[in-house]
């Protein structure tokens, strides 16, 4: 099976970019177990807590990232640079991801034969 890896790398509620990459990791997961989910740059603000969409009319897809638990998404990762880029080193997240530095995250992709970035 082939190893795939999402990185999110877009703000959310800009785009629907976060919901369709959320939505297409679900989906690959029905098919794979062997994937892995990156939080870098501005896609670290996609698992902010207390966001509240509805202010821009925007739809709140950001807890369905809940849902990783559920479909046995076990390799998360976020990038330990992003984070301290937007002040975000002491919140808490909506899910648990490992903190890794970009350099690792480069090492990391490596290892993938597909990679898909939203």
């Amino acid at each position: 099976m082939k190893k795939i890896a999402f990185v999110f790398h877009s703000p959310p509620h800009a785009t629907s970019t976060g919901r369709e990459g959320l939505d297409a990791v679900l989906a690959a997961s029905a098919y794979s177990d062997d994937l892995a989910v990156f939080f870098v740059g501005e896609g670290v603000l996609q698992l902010v807590t207390g966001q509240d969409p509805s202010v821009i009319l925007s739809r709140d897809y950001i807890s369905a990232f809940k849902l990783l638990d559920l479909y046995d998404v076990e390799q998360r990762y976020i990038c330990e640079q992003s984070l301290a880029e937007w002040g975000l080193t002491d919140e808490p997240l909506i899910i648990d991801a490992l903190p890794i530095a970009p350099q690792t995250i480069g090492v990391m992709w490596q290892s993938f034969d597909h990679i898909v970035t939203f």
